[in-house]
């Protein structure tokens, strides 16, 4: 059941969302999680403000399309839409939260895997959003929406996949990514590495060698996102020893849970056949993290998916061709809903 009783939610500034024309939220849900609205931005659509009244959980039209929730991946946050979402937020409530432990919302060891983070989403949807939502995930935001929408159906009436984590096929591996993850495995020797990366590398730094990681073409990354990214890491760079060693430990709570996930493979496997809702799955025919063999490995596992492959593009498809992305949303949008109402006009 959808909540009727809203979590108490205030507003905030838009401290690095700002350029993208949103509003910003926090929510108490067992301890503060920050989460943004997107205020469309098309040609055609004009921009409408939302009164305090329209961000509580049923105040929504029933006659409008299912509201969108955006969900980041792995060490990513609300800002990983703000290139979309003002787009598909034309006509539909559009929303991105931070996971816990991710962006602004903070998090500790033992609520930041992914299980936690799937209650926190599902929590989020019934007592925030207050209606059926279209999940859209990226990389562990992937896995979280597969995992939400497996465990709660109600709440979920489509999902769009963005190069989600999956199990990997048997090939040659990509070895930096290999041993990055394999680093993420090793107890105590994990921990010591990721902290003092986090400590030692400069915020710059770090949001340049993840878009290397994550862009087949880092050039086209968008500069006022990459300065809004800078600004967020610059505030999250841990200052002490120990403010490393408990942002390493989340980090870590987050990526372990997904390679747990990841290994009991027909478990994960038989969550996505399970699925009866329309799914779209997107992928980078370049991904390093997620390799598009294992993404059409995914596809062909589930033919009544929709599947769209963009050559030459990464693991964030969604940053390096926002256009592209907005597009192939927007097009299944409009055959799935089409089909919808198109079924529901025929059983009256």
């Amino acid at each position: 059941m959808i909540s009727a009783s809203p979590a108490a939610t205030r507003r905030t500034p838009p401290e690095y969302a700002g350029p993208w024309d949103v509003r910003a939220y926090v929510t108490d849900l067992d301890g503060p999680v920050h989460w943004i609205e997107f205020v469309p931005k098309t040609p055609d659509t004009p921009e409408t403000p939302a009164t305090p009244a329209q961000t509580q959980a049923g105040d929504r039209d029933p006659g409008q399309p299912p509201p969108i929730v955006f969900v980041h991946g792995l060490g990513g946050s609300h800002l990983n839409w703000c290139l979309i979402g003002p787009h598909l937020a034309a006509g539909r409530r559009a929303v991105a939260l931070d996971l816990r432990g991710f962006g602004l919302t903070p998090g500790l060891r033992g609520n930041s895997t992914v299980q936690a983070n799937a209650r926190l989403l599902d929590r989020f949807i019934r007592e925030v959003v207050g209606t059926p939502v279209i999940l859209v995930g990226n990389s562990m935001g992937g896995l979280i929406s597969i995992l939400e929408t497996a465990a709660n159906p109600d709440v979920v009436v489509g999902v769009v996949l963005i190069d989600p984590a999956l199990p990997l096929p048997p090939q040659k591996p990509d070895w930096q990514v290999s041993g990055q993850f394999l680093l993420y495995a090793l107890p105590g020797l994990g921990e010591g590495s990721v902290a003092k990366l986090m400590r030692s590398v400069p915020p710059e730094t770090a949001v340049q060698r993840l878009q290397e990681l994550c862009f087949a073409d880092p050039s086209r990354a968008d500069p006022e996102m990459i300065k809004a990214e800078v600004a967020l890491a610059t505030r999250r760079h841990p200052a002490t020893r120990a403010q490393a060693s408990a942002r390493a430990r989340i980090f870590l709570a987050a990526a372990r849970s997904l390679l747990r996930v990841l290994a009991r493979r027909r478990n994960y496997q038989a969550k996505m056949a399970g699925i009866d809702v329309p799914v779209l799955l997107i992928g980078g025919e370049a991904d390093r993290l997620v390799p598009v063999a294992a993404i059409r490995q995914a596809a062909a596992r589930n033919p009544s998916w929709d599947s769209v492959f963009f050559p030459g593009v990464g693991h964030t498809p969604q940053l390096e061709v926002p256009d592209a992305v907005t597009g192939a949303i927007r097009d299944w949008l409009a055959r799935t809903e089409g089909s919808s109402k198109h079924a529901a006009a025929n059983r009256t």
